[in-house]
């Protein structure tokens, strides 16, 4: 045998007996045992039958199989890690509601590289406290109500007006949603500038979830040059926004300006890290949502027609040209309904990371310091012992049982805790005005069956490709072309 051989086999060895003896002594650690589960093969753990099972349409087989196996908690060992599976609401509420005493943040190196050390996402203690409850502020419906709401109608309104023929829906709604969110964090209209921007940010996305390694994964070192460019270019509006308001007090009603006016003192770097995850956030998870709101209309004839009259009826009482207004909006009742079933089937977060930070029994079982946990918001969203006929798209279970799925116990899309997803209303709003201009604006049909898929991220294998035709070509909504 050769040399490096014995050397491989060695070493192979040497790292099979310590996983073997170490997941042995945890076992054993004062007689609570971990909870059921299978580790796979050291290193890789079963990171490849997870990948492979969210290649699938079924959202969650992963999980699933392993369910029914092992019960509702479970072990296994993914990206890198030991990992504890959570897929219940009571045990997804304990992780959620103690941050900071039983549980940190904590997401795959991946993620956190490209993100950067001073986004929201990884800031913990009273720093992430403070800029959590700043966030939450510019997000607020007053804010959305006084100064947001007309810009993001206008931006939505002015998108729509370009298309024609045959479109990439989430394409389309991904640009929305980047316009959508430079003019809230820095006063930015669309053009040549924000969509350079915009494409960079797309290989950043796309390195979410790849092995964290310049030289192993090429997607990963086109992510992290995308990411280099990206905090580049914030970093010179940050500078220049610093300088203005240094020379002439000059100060913008937006997130930058509120930054840069905080007695917090931030650095250029920290203001930038904190723009790149707010970019990110808003990009990605509210234009898919869009997409799988039209998606599951089209495929629900009923549901979309009774959305199509709800918006016609707040049509009906405007000129033409004239913006959405905040009553408008809050008479889109059906609208949340559409929102709710979207956003419980979809899962655009499937759930968290987080990591335990002590031992922690849980349902007769330890969860050892250090180990990674993640909470699974669609298992339980798609339990028929929670929602019935669980993944059947049905928007009027909302109108019926919305007093009992109350947001954070059951149902929680946005997270919860101290960690709440701080941009959620203006998600809401955004989708909603999207929806409206939509539906009063056009009629479509998908030009090809498009598949969904849950890795590494919830979309649709296509990215949605659909015909429109302008509605004052047409009498009405035809689904036949």
């Amino acid at each position: 045998m050769d040399p490096a051989d014995i050397m491989f086999l060695t070493a192979a060895v040497a790292i099979t007996v310590t996983f073997l003896l170490t997941i042995a002594s945890l076992h054993l650690r004062r007689g609570v045992p971990l909870p059921p589960g299978s580790l796979g093969i050291p290193l890789i753990g079963e990171t490849l039958q997870l990948v492979a099972a969210y290649r699938t349409e079924n959202p969650e087989p992963f999980i699933d199989e392993r369910v029914k196996k092992y019960g509702p908690v479970f072990k296994t060992h993914v990206f890198g890690e030991p990992t504890v599976f959570m897929t219940e609401p009571d045990t997804n509420r304990l992780l959620l509601q103690n941050e900071g005493t039983l549980f940190d943040c904590s997401y795959p190196g991946s993620i956190s590289n490209l993100l950067g050390r001073h986004s929201l996402l990884l800031m913990k203690g009273e720093l992430h406290k403070r800029m959590h409850s700043l966030t939450m502020s510019l997000g607020s419906s007053s804010v959305i109500r006084d100064r947001l709401l007309v810009d993001m109608d206008r931006l939505i309104r002015s998108n729509l007006a370009g298309w024609s023929d045959r479109i990439l829906l989430m394409e389309e709604a991904k640009k929305i949603t980047f316009e959508l969110t430079m003019k809230q964090l820095m006063s930015f209209d669309p053009g040549e500038w924000t969509e350079s921007l915009r494409k960079e940010y797309v290989l950043v996305i796309e390195g979410f979830f790849s092995v964290p390694s310049s030289i192993f994964s090429p997607t990963y070192r086109r992510a992290i040059q995308a990411r280099t460019k990206v905090a580049e270019a914030l970093n010179l509006v940050v500078r220049q926004r610093r300088k203005d308001k240094e020379r002439d007090g000059a100060k913008k009603k937006d997130v930058l300006g509120t930054l840069l006016d905080t007695d917090d003192h931030f650095s250029d770097e920290q203001i930038a890290d904190y723009l790149v995850a707010l970019l990110v956030a808003g990009y990605e998870t509210t234009s898919t949502m869009m997409t799988f709101a039209v998606k599951y209309l089209t495929e629900t004839p009923r549901a979309l027609a009774q959305l199509k009259e709800e918006h016609d009826r707040i049509r009906g009482k405007k000129d033409h040209l004239d913006d959405l207004n905040w009553e408008d909006y809050k008479s889109m009742t059906f609208t949340q309904c559409v929102i709710n079933e979207s956003l419980r089937m979809a899962n655009i977060i499937g759930g968290v990371f987080r990591r335990a930070i002590t031992d922690i029994d849980i349902k007769g079982h330890r969860i050892p310091k250090g180990w990674r946990v993640f909470a699974s918001f669609r298992a339980v969203h798609l339990n028929p012992e929670h929602f019935e006929d669980a993944r059947t798209f049905n928007p009027w279970r909302w109108q019926s049982n919305s007093g009992m799925l109350m947001p954070g116990k059951i149902f929680t899309p946005f997270g919860g805790g101290t960690r709440l997803c701080p941009g959620y209303e203006i998600a809401r709003v955004a989708i909603s005005i999207f929806l409206h201009r939509l539906l009063t604006t056009y009629s479509w049909i998908p030009t090809e069956d498009d598949k969904s898929v849950y890795f590494p991220t919830t979309r649709t294998k296509k990215r949605y490709p659909i015909h429109v035709r302008r509605l004052d070509a047409t009498s009405d909504v035809d689904q036949k072309d």
